[in-house]
């Protein structure tokens, strides 16, 4: 009898299970992937080649932990929105798979996981995380009154540069700050290029974004700040004092960037939304290059 019960409900938790996973966005991993990238920029600085392997696994586990509370709440908050927006439709919380209450027990859950994730860190780390927590549970508030929420969200995923630099040294010098204005002007790039996606469904329901603010000039401001990421990338090659590795792959970088406004000049959906996809090239490509270079530069 026991059996044949578990058999019959067996289903129904593999599948709301799942619905879970999509809330958390476990089948698109993009989000993850670009918040990632900047985090492990500053660990490798950070620790000169040679980060703590300890803060290593903390930082990763961190990033999918808090991406996926940001998914869920950013759903929740959204939930009587996204029905109306082509692309966001069919997610668990707009279609009714799960509700509410749910979510936000889910939201609980990865909160305690990254409470307990930030125990592990020493206080100076600590303190940026409860910053760090509030950016993330700002912004999807923060896109119904400005309508720069791109910047906030580009504070939250560059949040955890100086979180590792105080994490790794015990503080935050002026390179740390440098990485996260870097990730943050970033953000502001991709995540632009994801608001295009939406950008006539938001303004027929009133969602503030930068695609909406920038109009007709969004291209010509992407541009200007792909020219400010380079900027930012080739000062923080010169702060860190990196070589012919990095600045290589920066050159790699500014290739792809010309890539992607190719992709979305004529603002086209599926093109802005595949410009958005490979931006996390970018950071990877970055990444080796910050690698590559204490590979063969090893501080002694």
């Amino acid at each position: 009898m026991k059996s044949s019960i578990v058999a019959n409900f067996a289903p129904e938790i593999t599948s709301q299970l799942r619905n879970y996973g999509k809330l958390m966005r476990v089948d698109k991993p993009i989000g993850t992937w670009l918040l990632l990238w900047p985090t492990l920029w500053a660990l490798w600085l950070a620790g000169e080649g040679s980060p703590d392997q300890g803060l290593f696994v903390i930082f990763v586990v961190g990033v999918f932990v808090m991406r996926s509370a940001g998914c869920v709440l950013n759903d929740f908050v959204d939930r009587k929105i996204d029905p109306y927006v082509e692309r966001t439709r069919t997610r668990p919380l707009a279609t009714g798979a799960v509700a509410p209450f749910e979510a936000l027990t889910l939201f609980a859950a990865l909160g305690l996981i990254a409470i307990g994730l930030a125990t592990m860190l020493n206080p100076q780390a600590q303190l940026l995380a409860v910053i760090g927590a509030v950016l993330t549970i700002a912004y999807p508030f923060i896109k119904r009154y400005v309508s720069i929420p791109q910047f906030v969200l580009g504070a939250a995923f560059g949040w955890a540069a100086p979180m590792a630099f105080a994490a790794q040294t015990g503080g935050t010098p002026e390179l740390a700050w440098l990485v996260f204005g870097t990730a943050v002007i970033w953000a502001v790039i991709y995540d632009t290029f994801y608001a295009m996606v939406d950008r006539e469904d938001d303004i027929k329901i009133g969602v503030k974004s930068t695609a909406v603010l920038f109009g007709e000039v969004d291209l010509f401001v992407i541009a200007g700040l792909q020219l400010l990421m380079l900027l930012a990338l080739i000062l923080t090659g010169y702060r860190a004092e990196l070589g012919f590795w990095y600045y290589f792959s920066v050159a790699i970088a500014a290739a792809m960037m010309a890539w992607h406004l190719w992709l979305a000049r004529d603002r086209q959906p599926a093109g802005c939304f595949q410009a958005f996809l490979s931006n996390h090239l970018i950071g990877m490509v970055v990444f080796i290059g910050i690698a590559l270079h204490y590979t063969f530069n090893p501080v002694v």
